[in-house]
């Protein structure tokens, strides 16, 4: 008597990463589940950003808010880049209209060694939350994420965003060492925090680079992709399709590609079959433009479609926004790209 396929294993999101035919292009969409949603803004009421990340509860109900509405073909885990940090003891918040805020930015070898590693003990939260939310979506497949190395490292060491990074990059070049000890911390926080999540049931795993497009291709190859290398290789270990996501990196497109992963996601200012050129024999994700959402309907699905079809040529394609959904956005608008892009025929 066979087994049954695991009904994960053979979705389209599954299969589309793995370079498999697919009965539709599969759609999911980056921050799906957030602001846009007006029951998302009803349930994060009075709770902070942080709070609602360590509970359980509120993390299974915001991960399946957007599944339900939309039917989309994969759900992403609400999390947020700078949790595993939190987690561990780093004294940061998110403060709203800003983002995260570092009390104590770092600056010496000492304060990296400060940092403690991630272990699930510091995430009991996160196995319970993913445990449930499996045991909810039945076939639909949960994307686990983490930040990048490059990304954490910058909030760390300017103490909050920024458009420049240039205390980063002073670090980068003016300390090298202090540099490379932060970029294995959090390399290292990183895998253990996708470990964690696949160890827990996530079926796949996205590293994002919010920032990476601030780098030339010559400084993110020299002190950053290693560091992204690392993380991928043991996510890859855990034998989860792999999607590294940056935005505003079509100079690091190929770089991003030979850092490791199954996908690379490709950010809207890049043509798909631009980016299909040069990220070697991978699947890609993307890209439509979220501003795209706003034009008619007609307008935005007929950009979509060109999207799929330039989809064609890679090993594998999966339907994304070329970045996330912006909270102004009309869910129901949402509701119709998702249901052209898994009617368009194949």
């Amino acid at each position: 008597m066979s087994t049954p396929a695991n009904p994960i294993l053979t979705s389209a999101f599954m299969r589309a990463v793995r370079g498999e035919p697919v009965p539709h292009t599969p759609v999911w969409f980056m921050r799906q589940a957030g602001r846009s949603l007006p029951e998302y803004r009803k349930l994060r009421e009075g709770v902070g950003m942080l709070e609602s990340c360590m509970d359980p509860d509120l993390v299974t109900e915001i991960t399946l808010q957007p599944v339900r509405r939309y039917g989309v073909d994969a759900a992403i885990f609400f999390s947020d880049i700078v949790l595993p940090l939190k987690a561990v003891g780093v004294d940061l918040d998110i403060k709203p209209g800003v983002g995260p805020v570092v009390a104590t930015p770092v600056r010496t070898l000492d304060d990296v060694a400060a940092i403690p590693d991630l272990t699930p003990e510091h995430v009991p939260f996160i196995t319970q939350a993913i445990g449930q939310l499996v045991a909810e979506l039945g076939s639909t497949p949960l994307i686990g994420f983490a930040g990048a190395p490059f990304t954490v490292a910058s909030y760390l060491v300017e103490g909050g965003p920024s458009r420049e990074h240039a205390l980063t990059k002073a670090m980068m070049f003016g300390a090298p060492e202090v540099w490379d000890a932060l970029m294995r911390k959090i390399a290292g926080v990183a895998a253990a925090y996708l470990e964690v999540q696949v160890a827990a049931g996530a079926s796949a795993v996205q590293l994002f680079d919010s920032w990476a497009g601030a780098l030339t291709p010559r400084d993110y190859a020299t002190h950053v992709q290693p560091h992204s290398t690392a993380v991928l290789a043991r996510a890859g270990a855990l034998g989860v399709p792999r999607i590294h996501f940056g935005v505003n990196t079509a100079n690091l497109l190929g770089l991003m590609g030979e850092a490791g992963g199954d996908v690379v996601g490709v950010d809207w200012r890049t043509p798909l079959d631009v980016a299909i050129g040069q990220v070697g024999d991978r699947a890609v994700q993307g890209n439509l433009d979220p501003t795209l959402v706003f034009a008619p309907t007609e307008v935005m699905t007929a950009r979509a479609a060109e999207i799929i079809e330039a989809g064609r040529a890679a090993r594998g394609h999966v339907f994304n926004l070329g970045h996330g959904v912006l909270p102004s956005t009309d869910p129901d608008q949402l509701q119709r790209l998702t249901e052209f892009v898994q009617s368009y025929p194949l």
